[in-house]
């Protein structure tokens, strides 16, 4: 993606993750408008969460103009992620949330002023199981407009989800009638959550925040049946 500003990654429970790469403002609105117009229901009024991690350490972003940009096409900007430390007092100028980058626990300069010089901290780490909830089952159509979540374990629709309903689950989704919606699964970050529909009519599949829009599964499985899996970033669409 080196002509690409930006990379948007969704999130089942509406917090979308925009990477950037470069900073031309031209090349940025332009990118940002046709991702929403693809599919303007997903993104009106959803939050953001704008990440740094991918971009050129020389670079120096006028984050004001960012955030007026994708306020303009009705994205709320919510926090900045991955701030480097000579970036970190324009950041904070922006009165969003600054978090650190995927895996680290503070902000370079806060590691910087706070870790102690001489001294070892041992921690005692307690892992917690998550127990799979029992799966919820659904026998009635959703119908456009209504959302229906599986939260902690997986989502059966025994009917078809309309155009305008939105199915999400922590786990797998099941649907055996036609999906001609939306279906979100692992929507807290399970990788290896997987969607299966008897047929595939979506305007939208996602799994871990990575999703595929109505007009790229017109090319792959529309209107037959589908088993949809991650494949390290990307989406694959398989015969169920």
């Amino acid at each position: 993606m080196n002509d690409a500003c930006f990379q948007l990654k969704g999130s089942a429970v509406s917090i979308i993750v925009l990477e950037l790469y470069q900073f031309s403002d031209a090349s940025f609105t332009e990118q940002l408008r046709d991702k929403v117009q693809q599919a303007p229901q997903f993104f009106q009024q959803s939050p953001v969460v704008i990440s740094l991690e991918k971009m050129p350490a020389d670079h120096s972003p006028d984050f004001v103009a960012r955030l007026e940009i994708c306020r303009t096409f009705h994205l709320q900007p919510l926090a900045l992620r991955a701030v480097p430390v000579h970036l970190l007092d324009a950041a904070r100028e922006t009165g969003l949330a600054i978090i650190p980058a995927t895996g680290r626990s503070s902000t370079p300069l806060e590691t910087e002023r706070d870790a102690p010089q001489a001294e070892v901290i041992v921690k005692k780490v307690v892992e917690e199981k998550q127990v799979r909830k029992p799966s919820k089952v659904i026998t009635r159509p959703v119908r456009s407009g209504q959302q229906v979540y599986a939260e902690g374990g997986d989502l059966i629709v025994l009917s078809q989800v309309s155009e305008g309903a939105e199915v999400l689950a922590d786990g797998d989704i099941h649907i055996y009638g036609t999906l001609r919606g939306r279906a979100l699964a692992g929507v807290k970050g399970d990788t290896d959550a997987n969607i299966f529909c008897h047929t595939l009519s979506a305007e939208l599949v996602a799994i871990a925040g990575n999703f595929i829009l109505s007009d790229a599964l017109r090319k792959q499985r529309w209107q037959q049946s589908a088993h949809i899996h991650l494949d390290g970033d990307s989406l694959h669409v398989a015969e169920l």
